[in-house]
């Protein structure tokens, strides 16, 4: 039996399990973007930063399902980064 990559599949188990939910807010569109992704909250807002800072035109987010997300980076309205929480499974009360 070979255990190569096990620690990798671990730590890539462990990411999808913390999620980050980024809301964005894009000029003369009547609704947010909204998308849960897999980087962290600082990650995330150091690519928000560099966008708003002219180092690239436009803002690049991966969700969690690998699916990139682009908006210009002259068009944005306001970017929330919520909280990194873990995914909750399963069925419980409320």
């Amino acid at each position: 039996m070979c255990w190569y990559g096990a620690e990798d599949r671990a730590l890539t188990d462990r990411r999808r399990d913390i999620a980050v939910e980024v809301k964005i807010g894009v000029q003369h569109a009547p609704r947010e973007i909204v998308l849960e992704s897999g980087q962290s909250a600082d990650e995330v807002e150091r690519v928000v930063g560099e966008a708003l800072a002219g180092k690239s035109q436009l803002l690049s987010l991966v969700d969690e399902h690998g699916r990139k997300v682009l908006v210009p980076a002259d068009r944005l309205a306001y970017v929330e980064i919520g909280e990194s929480a873990p995914r909750k499974v399963g069925f419980g009360t409320l």
